[in-house]
């Protein structure tokens, strides 16, 4: 079985990034999060964790999937919808 390419999958659809930020995090409840299941879970590795020890957002590759806000259970996540016309568009359903 072969290993998906999250990135050449992701490649097939297009992602209209808007200048407004839909996911934000709270720094200072991430800091003291030990699993940090952000950085596992979403399958477009939106999250990253800086040198600081902070959670870093790239939101350029979004799924939208909402799998972050639900797997945080420390409730950090602020997460919702981009606006109209931004976000990704599915090309293969």
């Amino acid at each position: 079985m072969t290993k998906a390419n999250v990135k050449a999958k992701l490649g097939n659809d297009t992602i209209k990034v808007d200048s407004e930020k839909h996911i934000s995090v709270k720094q200072e409840v991430c800091r003291s999060c030990q699993p940090k299941y952000c950085l596992h879970v979403c399958p477009a590795q939106v999250y990253s964790l800086n040198k600081e020890g902070n959670i870093e957002l790239d939101l350029d590759g979004c799924l939208e999937c909402g799998t972050c806000r639900i797997a945080c259970r420390l409730e950090s996540i602020e997460w919702h919808y981009p606006r109209g016309g931004f976000g990704i568009q599915l090309k293969y359903g």
